[in-house]
């Protein structure tokens, strides 16, 4: 198959899995494009079947914005023509879907059918989407895509119960690849951010509010107390300089690490102790999963599709939205003792398994070739 991907090219959860799982396609012999403003940023090696097209946006000083979603649509129909490609596939429904749409209306007109299929990523439909300026183009953009994906069974609900939709939705979780993440020996790497044996606690996320930044360091104020250890924040974003702010009144700047975006954080999640994950809100939590990739134990909030990844008592624990000092009691329970930490990181490793990109890859396929066949046979 002939594949076009468009996707955020960003740190982001959704431009991730996005990128994965075009290599992963690429991988199995299908030929894929990437469609954005510029390369994504886990597309760092050359690929033989892996193609990339960069959009530009006009600049005009009537243009106080650039208008990329019309540059993005023009640049899908020209990718569309001349690459001949079999279907698109577009991550995260703003503006993508709604993109898509365009384009695939002005290929109609010139004799051409696309097959589009969306994938719903999280704050697409729960934060973003739900907001009235969004909403009726994103309700109308899901029911005229040819497939629609979830990430999550929960994201499924909440999409349901947000919007009138009256296209089906299918779930496909979000997958690990273990070629990369995988427990890996990185002592000496350990040796230099822990040298005299402290626990390594370790959060990464887009410093958003819904990330709950604040609670992660709360968690570590309570956890220090009673054991020695040191906390790693990877990634970056507008928290982080209130985040800086607040280690410093708490006088633990010397045991909390700000590392900034990270592109090898599998080197990091393999030294690491344990995952903290205290989310308003997650679709479905994939740097959880990564972590359990690379046996680290979870501890999370209990929401969004958080439950579908971490199993509480059995790969981490989980707590309400705000429990600071319940997960920090989860923690110590933890890393108090060698033995359960070591049962946990068993299990957070076979439950990963489960996400499997090897596993994962085949429903997109068949997806793929369903939604192609439906588009063909009707005639759309």
């Amino acid at each position: 198959m002939k594949i076009g991907i468009v996707c955020y090219p960003t740190f982001g959860g959704s431009g991730v899995v996005a990128t994965e799982l075009g290599l992963g396609l690429a991988d199995k012999g299908h030929n894929v494009h990437f469609i954005t403003y510029k390369r994504p940023v886990r597309l760092t090696t050359f690929h033989a079947n892996v193609y990339f097209h960069e959009v530009t946006s006009m600049e005009y000083p009537l243009f106080e914005f650039a208008p990329y979603e019309t540059s993005l649509a023009s640049k899908l129909v020209d990718v569309v023509r001349f690459e001949k490609l079999d279907i698109l596939h577009v991550h995260y429904a703003i503006p993508h879907a709604a993109v898509a749409y365009m384009t695939k209306q002005i290929l109609r007109s010139k004799g051409i059918l696309i097959p589009i299929v969306t994938t719903l990523h999280g704050t697409d439909i729960t934060l973003v989407g739900a907001d009235n300026s969004f909403a009726p183009v994103v309700e109308f953009t899901i029911n005229e895509s040819d497939g629609v994906t979830s990430v999550s069974e929960q994201l499924k609900k909440e999409t349901l119960e947000n919007f009138n939709i009256t296209k089906d939705i299918k779930v496909i979780f979000n997958f690990i690849d273990f070629s990369r993440f995988r427990k890996t020996n990185k002592d000496h790497f350990r040796k230099a951010i822990a040298p005299d044996g402290e626990k390594i606690l370790v959060h990464i996320s887009n410093f958003r509010k819904v990330k709950r930044v604040e609670d992660v360091i709360g968690i570590f104020a309570i956890v220090s107390k009673q054991v020695k250890c040191k906390l790693l924040l990877i990634g970056d974003g507008p928290e982080r300089k209130a985040m800086e702010d607040l280690c410093r009144n708490l006088h633990l700047c010397d045991e909390i690490r700000f590392l900034g975006k990270q592109e090898a954080v599998e080197e990091l999640l393999a030294i690491s102790d344990l995952f903290i994950l205290p989310s308003e809100n997650e679709s479905f939590g994939l740097a959880a999963l990564e972590a359990m990739a690379c046996e680290v134990p979870v501890i999370s909030s209990n929401a969004g599709g958080l439950p579908e990844v971490n199993i509480d008592g059995v790969t981490g624990y989980m707590c309400d939205v705000g429990d600071v000092e319940g997960m920090a009691t989860r923690c110590l329970d933890l890393l108090q003792d060698e033995d359960l930490l070591n049962t946990f990181r068993h299990s957070a490793y076979l439950q990963a398994q489960k996400f499997d990109i090897k596993a994962i890859l085949p429903q997109y396929e068949n997806y793929y070739n369903e939604i192609i066949a439906s588009v063909k046979l009707s005639g759309l």
